[in-house]
Formats: structure tokens, sequence, C-alpha cells
């Protein structure tokens, strides 16, 4: 069964990489618990910090968009990020409700 959604995500990428922006995947590979997206749920970010699809929710995807900046501004390939619900910020982020996410990020071209 093909993803509709994942595949419009993926032409908007190419979109921003033809107008020669730079681009990163943001892509679920794991959840725990109560999680907002499931595994393989998609989201592109750009250098302007535009971006579109989801991945989770309110303050953990603007963490993600966030991370997604440092990747592109750190001239790297991919990076694997997690939010725990044991982690400090777990209340700040979004994780009161005892879900774990963890998101792969990779820039593409």
């Amino acid at each position: 069964m093909k993803n509709s959604f994942n595949e419009k995500i993926l032409e908007e990428a190419k979109n921003w990489i033809d107008t020669n922006k730079s681009v990163i995947l943001a892509t679920v590979i794991e959840t725990w618990g109560s999680s907002a997206r499931p595994t393989g749920s998609k989201m592109i970010v750009n250098e302007e910090g535009d971006f579109f699809g989801s991945v989770s929710g309110g303050c953990i995807e603007s963490s993600v968009i966030k991370e997604c900046l440092e990747l592109l501004k750190e001239n790297k390939p991919f990076k694997k990020i997690e939010f725990k619900v044991s982690n400090e910020s777990a209340w700040e982020i979004g994780l009161s409700c005892g879900g774990e996410i963890a998101i792969f990020l990779e820039a593409i071209n």
C-alpha cells in the first residue's frame, strides 16, 4: 500500500532541491508507549526552517527542526535523535505522557 502523504513530502523535497535548497528528511524509526505519529512518519526541513510533514507534535517537532538546522550547519549527512520520558526536558518537549520516539535525520539531494 502506498502512502500518498509521504509521496507528497518527497515531491516537496524535490521541489526544494530543484530550487537549490538544502533538505533534511526526518523519519520516525522507533516508538514506545504513547506517540503522536507512527513509525515511518516523515517530515522535511530546509535551511530556511520551512518544514512539511509531521513526525510528532508541537514541542518535539520544534526540537526536530532545530536539530535539522544544526545538521545542515555542521554539514553532516545524518544523525539519530531520541526523545525519552527519562530526559530532564521530557515535560518541556511533550513526553509527559510516557512515550519515547527515535527519529533519523538525513540530508537528501
